[in-house]
């Protein structure tokens, strides 16, 4: 790969919903070949007021993008997250601009655990548990595990899981951003 090949990689997005509490986290780490650029990127973010938390992972620029038509549906559907995720899934897979786009997004409110993929599906897991990212499959088996084994609320499974991520992939670290709905 060439300099101007260099690809960031970066992300570990985990959400967890447990004992009625939702709870989304994403690591710091923004990567570039073997460098850590950045150590404490936010990649978690509150939408609508805050009831509904968003993490992406993917080309910043990208997710970014999404993220963005994500809100605005948000807005346009009065906090109908399930409807404006359909309306995303729906833009991605048809406009030319959009399919390019290299990013996922999860997605939860008080009733919904949501994941957007780049080939525009919408997926609900059946476990209450989604994850993405280069350390995403380290997250989820962390958290399914924590949930099998443990009494910890979703916020607690979320960080452990995201500390134990970060000890086996090299693009996650432990400076996490959590946000938590009740």
């Amino acid at each position: 790969m060439t300099e101007t090949q260099t690809a960031f990689h970066a992300t570990t997005i985990l959400a967890v919903r447990r004992y009625g509490m939702t709870a989304v986290a994403g690591d710091g780490q923004v990567t570039l070949g073997n460098t850590v650029m950045k150590a404490t990127a936010r990649k978690v973010r509150r939408i609508y007021d805050g009831k509904v938390i968003c993490g992406f992972a993917g080309a910043a620029a990208d997710a970014f993008a999404l993220f963005d038509r994500l809100e605005a549906r948000v807005q346009e559907f009065r906090g109908n997250l399930l409807r404006a995720a359909v309306e995303v899934a729906k833009d991605w897979r048809t406009d030319k601009y959009l399919r390019r786009l290299e990013a996922m997004l999860i997605a939860a409110d008080a009733d919904h655990l949501l994941l957007l993929s780049g080939t525009g599906e919408i997926i609900e897991p059946d476990d209450d548990l989604l994850a993405i990212g280069s350390g995403g499959p380290y997250a989820l088996a962390a958290a399914r595990a924590l949930c099998a084994h443990t009494d910890l609320n979703a916020e607690e499974i979320a960080r452990e899981a995201m500390r134990i991520a970060a000890g086996l992939c090299i693009y996650t670290n432990e400076q996490l951003v959590v946000e938590t709905l009740p």
